[in-house]
This record gives structure tokens, C-alpha cells and sequence, in this order.
């Protein structure tokens, strides 16, 4: 009767949830950090408002939005940057990734080794939003779509999920046809 113990389960369920909420309080966290040192720590200006409205609402303890206006105001810590990468997938998927990173160049090379192994590569600055089109400064939305085959539908489902599986990586957009 193994594997049929009630704590067993509820371990391995909250254990599942947990990592999902760790990943999200994180990206949560750089995100409120970019808008406190853009805000200078002022909690009425709306794009701090917004992003802590936007934790507030998954739960994030007020410790953890502390903290994050806490260390973007203060002096000598890291600096996180908003980046946009633009790359070709498998069957010549348009990709954009949006990220929040404190080091560009670990970041950009761990995504050019995850599209390598993937089947894609990175694309230069402006080669794949012609794609897409930007809704109110916040959503990319594809322009045109791209229709692919069973294998390479399968290669791009594997690549997406590991792109979202990345610690710096915040959002993920394809022209992929549904």
C-alpha cells in the first residue's frame, strides 16, 4: 500500500504550491523593486501602487513588499533591469521574453543556451516585434500568426516551459498559431 499515505499527498501538493509561489513572490518582488527605485520609495505614485496592489493580490506578505521598496532605496545594492529578448523557435516561431535581472550577461547567455538545446536562437533587437503589437505598455499582443507542425509544436511547448521555469524570466509571448 505504498504511496496511499494521506501525508504523503499533502506533502508532495504543498510542496508543488509552494515552489509556485516562490517563483511568483520573487518576480513580485523585482518587479516592486524596479518601480520603488524609479518611484524613489514614494508609495503614492501609481506604477509603485500598481505593482503592489498587483503582490497584495497574490498574497504576498507585507514583510516581502517591505523589504523589496526597502532594498531598491537603499545604496549599494543591485540593480535589477527590465529586458526584452526577441528570438526565433522552433518553425520559426516569434518568441519575445520578457525578464527582470540583475546581470544582463548570465541572463542573455542562459536563454541563448536554453534556445540552442531547444531548436531556436536568439534574435538581434528589433527582428521579432515587428510580430507583435504593444497593448496600453503592458501585454504584447501577435499580429501574425505562425502555424507549425506536431514536432515542432512539441519542441516549442518544451522550450516555453523551460523559459517560464527560469527565475528571471517574468513573461513569455509567441505568434505560435493555437
Amino acid at each position: 500500500m505504498s504511496g496511499h499515505n494521506k501525508w504523503s499527498q499533502i506533502k508532495r501538493q504543498k510542496g508543488t504550491e509552494d515552489g509556485k509561489r516562490s517563483k511568483l513572490f520573487g518576480m513580485l518582488g523585482k518587479t516592486i523593486s524596479i518601480e520603488a527605485k524609479r518611484a524613489g520609495g514614494d508609495r503614492n505614485l501609481p506604477g509603485l501602487r500598481a505593482a503592489i496592489e498587483k503582490a497584495r493580490a497574490a498574497n504576498m506578505p507585507n514583510e516581502n513588499i517591505d523589504r523589496a521598496i526597502k532594498n531598491a532605496t537603499e545604496k549599494g545594492n543591485a540593480e535589477l533591469l527590465e529586458v526584452l529578448y526577441e528570438a526565433y523557435g522552433p518553425g520559426g516561431v516569434a518568441i519575445l521574453i520578457e525578464g527582470i535581472t540583475d546581470n544582463n550577461n548570465r541572463t542573455s547567455q542562459e536563454i541563448r543556451h536554453l534556445l540552442a538545446e531547444h531548436g531556436g536562437n536568439l534574435a538581434t533587437p528589433g527582428s521579432v516585434t515587428w510580430a507583435f503589437q504593444k497593448i496600453n505598455n503592458l501585454e504584447w499582443l501577435a499580429e501574425t500568426k505562425k502555424e507549425i507542425g506536431a514536432e515542432d509544436r512539441e519542441k516549442i511547448n518544451n522550450l516555453l516551459e523551460e523559459l517560464e521555469n527560469h527565475e528571471d524570466i517574468k513573461k513569455v509571448v509567441t505568434n505560435l498559431q493555437n
